[in-house]
This record gives structure tokens, C-alpha cells and sequence, in this order.
């Protein structure tokens, strides 16, 4: 289940150029230079306002050749990137103690760009730990591999041990409909090609993947004669699993055909041949947690559950190894010698559309902040972040959930009972705004308590694997602890991104993307509730569009609305469909986003308008 909903849409995109010729005053200018350097004069606004607002840019902008998009997200994590690489490359200055949170982020991205010792450790310890703890891999032993070994329950254990949930997945979450308590989640797993429709024809990119197979394995073995073969089947085998796989519209259009049970019922459930019960049994011992037959789970994509079990059954083991420690080795790949790298890479240039790969350090500073956002975040707010910022958006959101409420109270397709529990949910929304209070805070108990099995050496690759070691045995301790509907979660301030979450109520705004053009804290105040300010209403809007309206203001998934509400939400929920059907899109995927951008918008105006002579807002000609 997503753990959040990202925004998708471009405020006001900067030049790539940085120098403005103009009379008008320095300081306006620095305010607006995005703006001026971004609109087309020749366009006529009334005619044709987006090339007027953005067409310049567009005819500026390029897109990285290790990237298949430009926008302005891109632009900024570019520049996140470059301040997460120089953060972790300095060292702590007049001998300063940092915490050991952020000195193992450094060892860890050390150890990353460190391409020498990466090609000392070679393939070796992954390698033994497939022969010595996984069972072997077919395509590389060819007859010698022993049939009689496999037990497909034993090896699902033992790649979830190292953080994998390939075919299914098991995971602690909060309780849906009752967010005070933890849940087991079972569901569907991931594929290689992410989303069905890649196998459903034959494409450069299933060409690619299968080559990306084939190439792979031949890097790790001088008998190549049935490794072709070995890839088709492994190949045809996901593919049949694909077809049973449902996309994420799917997922949040069936969430209702969730199956909650506890353990002790959960092979009364749905019929499957595979034990599942003692499956998630074993799994939670891999950090000493004991499951009582009371324990609830919650089971999402049963049909897919069902399917796989009786695929699983009538494949021959060698067929279901082989994919299995493929998927392990696909998603280590990029922890191993260049010569392993290079497979994947070029897999990467056809499946993302790009003609080269991001550069070392990039990579390396990514997977860091990926993994130790918090530990990263300390350094980044301390020399990127002005609370300044922070304290705005606060004051900015303040006033557009009061025009959202007012909204709300205006809306006449709304029975009052509705009505007044929207507003009560609007009210009830909490903000995460930059960081976490214990990411600045001279006492860091919090985050050395948050790393504090995260240690690392010289080894990349060891390092990595440790890694999801401990993210495993994390997710399974989770179920023990109290829920912290304050806490910010995976969600670090070093993500360039805004985010509503439904099950806590919360809505996100990390530092990272506090910063122009979204935000600047001197640049006029209508300024910024056109930028972070519409940002800010489309995701407030998230908790009423058709997922988020699921949702009561603590976050359960439970009915609120009552039946006459819903039926007029869905008629006017199919204008919005049927409006952006009519661009090259699916009006029916991406509603929810789409009626976020339609609200975000609105409620943003109408802050702006509301608050105008309030806050005193400047008549300032931006050129």
C-alpha cells in the first residue's frame, strides 16, 4: 500500500540560465527572476496562459541525457544531489564530534564511490551466500544443481531475511481500520518490469530484460550453453505470474476485497496450498518476535495469492530457484563490479529512456539519503535550511486549510453531517513542516537511537547487505511498538517532494523542497501561495479525493460520508475524469490527482485573496 501521495505538478520552472538583464531593481528582480526568465511576451495570456507563463523555458530547457524527463523536480533534486555529495565528501570542521548516525552515513557513502575496493570484493560473499544460505542457482550450476535441496518456503524465509518480498510480500503497517494498533500486511510481491502491462507484448524492453538476464549470469560463468534457455524460462514464468498482478489503480480501487483476519484464521481465509501461516510465523522470528493466534493480518490482492500458489506448484523447482535468486541478484547489481553494473545499466538505458547513467557520486549520495535520510538531513538543514522557511509555510498552511474549510462549507453537494465532519477532518490534519525537531536538537538520543545497529566498514557490498539485514528485523519489530501518529516515518527532510498521508491524517513538507521556485522567504507573499501554497492544496485536497475520502480524521479506513454525499462526489468526480480524458492521459488513473491540482489551486486563490489586506501583502511590479 503507498505510503503516500506525491505531487506531480510544476509551479513556475527556472531558466537554465542564471544571468537577467533588465532595469528593474536588484532586489525585485532576485525575487522573479524564475518568472521573467520562464514567460514568452510574444504569447498572448488570455489566448494561451501556460506558453505565456512557461514557453521560453521550454524552449530552454534539456533534458539530462540520465534522466528521461526535465521538470522541475528533477532541477531540484539535481541540486540536492550536488549538496548531499559535498555534505558527506567534507569532513566535520575545528574538530568537531558529529553524531555516529551521521559518521557511518559518511563511511557508508565512502565505501560507495570507493569503485577500487568494490572490485577487490568482486562477486565472492555474494556468491557464498547463494550457495551456502539460498540453495544454489540453476543457471549457473546446470546439472550439478540438487532438486532434492528446494524448499521453496525455507528460501522465501531466507531472501526475506535479507529484506526481499519478491513474490509476496509481508510487512507491518498500521491497522487500516484501526490506526492505533500495528498489523501484518500480506499482498502481492514485485516484478522485474514493475507494472503488468510490460509483459502483456513484445517490446525493446522485455528484449532488454531478458538480455539483462542473460548477460548477467554470463559475467559469473564460463558454461553459457543453457543459459538462454534458463532465461526464457525464467522469463515465462514472471511473465504468468504478471498476469495476475494488479497495478496500483487496481489496488486503490479494489481496497475493499481486503481480507482482515488473525493468525490463527488465516488458512480459513482463502484457499491456497502454500502455508502462509507458518510462513509469517517464521518471518517474524527473524527478529525473536513471537506471533499469538490473535495477531491480526490484513490480506490485500487474494486473487493474486490464490494464482501464485497454484503456479508455484506446477513449476519445476529449478525454474522457480532460478527466478528467485535472479530477483535477489537483479536488485543487488548495482552493489557489484563494473562489469556487473555495466548489464544493468544498459537495461536502465532502454526500460527508463536514457542514454547514460547518473554519475558515481550521485548514485552513492542517493542510496545514502535513501537509507539514512535523517542522519543526512542533520547536515543539510544545518547548512542549506532558514527556518525562516519553515515558520512561513506553517503560517501559510494555516490560512489555506481555513479556505479549504470554507470551501468545504460552501459545498452544496454535501448533506451537513458530511459536511461537518470534512471540516472536522480538515481541522484535524498535522503538518510535518522541514524536519523533525530532533534532527536539529543538540541532544541526539533520537537519531543515534534511530542508526544504532547501522554500522559499516570498507566493504560495499557488505555494507549493503547489512543494510537490509536491518531493515528486515526493523519492520518486524515494529509490531511490538506503540504507534506514533507524529512520527515522520521513511519520510526524511532531504525529499524533494510533498506528500498527504491518509492514515495519519498528515500532511509533509520536507526542507528539501521549502526552496525556490516553490518557496523563498523574501519574495512577495503572492508569490509563494502560488508556488508551496498551491502545493500545499493539492495535498490538503488529497484527504477528500476518491482515496483519501475513505479515510475519517484519524486516519481509519472506515464509511464518513454518507450514501447521498458519495453519489453526488462520484458525479462530480466523472466531470474531472471526463475533462482530462480528453488530453493524451487516463482521466480515470489519475483523478486523485488531478482533483488535488483542481483544488490545490482554488484553495490556495483563495488564501491568497482572504489574507491579502490581512497580511498586508506587497503591490510589487516584478518587472
Amino acid at each position: 500500500i503507498p505510503a503516500a501521495t506525491t505531487v506531480v505538478t510544476t509551479i513556475f520552472p527556472p531558466s537554465t540560465t542564471t544571468t537577467t538583464t533588465t532595469t528593474t531593481p536588484l532586489t525585485t528582480t532576485a525575487k522573479a527572476y524564475y518568472l521573467i526568465e520562464s514567460i514568452d511576451e510574444t504569447v498572448e495570456p488570455c489566448e494561451d496562459f501556460y506558453h505565456f507563463a512557461c514557453g521560453t523555458w521550454l524552449k530552454n530547457a534539456r533534458i539530462p541525457e540520465d534522466t528521461s524527463v526535465q521538470n522541475i523536480f528533477n532541477l531540484l533534486d539535481t541540486q540536492l544531489d550536488f549538496n548531499i555529495i559535498d555534505l558527506l565528501s567534507s569532513t566535520p570542521g575545528n574538530g568537531a564530534v558529529e553524531p555516529k548516525a551521521v559518521i557511518n552515513a559518511r563511511n557508508l557513502y565512502k565505501s560507495c564511490i570507493n569503485e577500487t575496493n568494490i572490485e577487490i570484493d568482486g562477486v565472492e560473499l555474494v556468491l557464498s551466500i547463494i550457495n551456502t544460505e539460498l540453495g544454489g542457482w540453476p543457471i549457473l550450476q546446470g546439472a550439478s544443481w540438487n532438486v532434492s535441496t528446494f524448499n521453496l518456503s525455507n528460501l522465501l524465509l531466507k531472501l526475506r531475511k535479507y529484506d526481499n518480498g519478491i513474490v509476496f510480500s509481508v510487512a507491518t503497517a498500521t491497522d487500516q481500520k484501526n490506526v492505533s494498533v500495528y498489523d501484518i500486511g500480506l499482498g502481492q510481491g514485485s516484478l522485474g518490469l514493475q507494472e503488468r502491462e510490460y509483459y502483456n507484448i513484445e517490446t525493446d524492453v522485455t528484449a532488454a530484460y531478458r538480455q539483462f538476464m542473460n548477460d548477467f549470469a554470463s559475467q559469473l560463468t564460463n558454461e553459457t550453453s543453457s543459459i538462454a534457455a534458463d532465461v526464457l524460462a525464467i522469463y515465462l514464468f514472471e511473465k504468468n505470474i504478471s498476469q495476475y498482478h494488479w497495478t496500483f489503480y487496481e489496488q486503490l480501487l479494489r481496497v475493499n476485497e481486503t481480507i482482515q483476519t488473525i493468525v490463527g484464521n488465516l488458512s480459513n481465509s482463502f484457499k491456497s496450498n502454500f502455508d502462509f501461516t507458518n510462513y509469517l510465523r517464521q518471518s517474524y522470528l527473524i527478529d525473536n518476535v513471537t506471533l499469538l493466534d490473535t495477531d491480526i493480518v490484513s490480506v490485500s490482492e487474494v486473487a493474486y495469492l490464490v494464482n501464485l500458489s497454484l503456479i508455484l506448484e506446477q513449476t519445476p523447482a529449478p525454474v522457480v530457484q532460478n527466478y528467485l535468486i535472479w530477483r535477489f541478484m537483479m536488485n543487488r547489481a548495482s552493489s557489484m563490479p563494473k562489469r556487473i553494473r555495466s548489464t544493468r545499466e544498459q537495461f536502465d538505458r532502454v526500460f527508463y529512456g536514457i542514454s547514460s547513467e547518473p554519475a558515481r557520486a550521485t548514485t552513492c549520495a542517493n542510496y545514502v539519503n535513501d537509507n539514512m535520510g535523517f542522519a543526512v538531513s542533520r547536515l543539510y538543514i544545518r547548512k542549506y535550511f532558514d527556518d525562516n522557511a519553515r515558520n512561513q509555510s506553517k503560517e501559510l498552511i494555516k490560512n489555506i486549510r481555513s479556505s479549504m474549510m470554507t470551501m468545504l462549507q460552501q459545498a452544496s453537494w454535501m448533506d451537513n453531517e458530511s459536511k461537518q465532519k470534512a471540516i472536522d477532518k480538515a481541522q484535524a490534519i498535522y503538518e510535518n513542516i522541514g524536519y523533525p525537531d530532533y534532527v536539529a536538537s543538540d541532544n541526539i538520543t533520537q537519531l543515534e537511537k534511530m542508526y544504532t545497529e547501522y554500522v559499516f566498514n570498507a566493504s560495499y557490498i557488505n555494507n549493503v547487505l547489512e543494510m537490509q539485514r536491518v531493515n528486515a528485523q526493523e519492520d518486524f519489530r515494529t509490531l511490538r511498538e506503540v504507534v506514533d501518529h507524529r512520527s515522520w516515518g521513511d519520510l526524511s527532510p532531504t525529499v524533494v517532494n510533498a506528500f498527504y498521508e491518509p492514515s495519519t491524517n498528515a500532511l509533509s513538507f520536507p526542507a528539501a523542497i521549502l526552496q525556490m521556485p516553490y518557496f523563498n522567504k523574501d519574495a512577495p507573499n503572492y508569490l509563494n501561495y502560488g508556488g508551496i501554497g498551491m502545493v500545499i492544496g493539492h495535498e490538503i485536497t488529497h484527504g477528500f479525493d476518491d482515496d483519501g475520502r475513505q479515510y475519517d480524521k484519524n486516519g481509519n479506513r472506515v464509511p464518513w460520508w454518507s450514501n447521498s454525499t458519495i453519489n453526488q462526489f462520484n458525479e462530480h468526480k466523472q466531470c474531472i475524469i471526463d475533462q482530462y480524458s480528453n488530453y493524451t492521459l487516463n482521466g480515470e488513473q489519475t483523478q486523485g490527482e488531478n482533483i488535488a491540482d483542481n483544488g490545490g489551486i482554488k484553495s490556495s486563490f483563495f488564501a491568497s485573496q482572504s489574507y491579502a489586506c490581512v497580511e498586508n501583502f506587497e503591490n510589487v511590479n516584478l518587472y
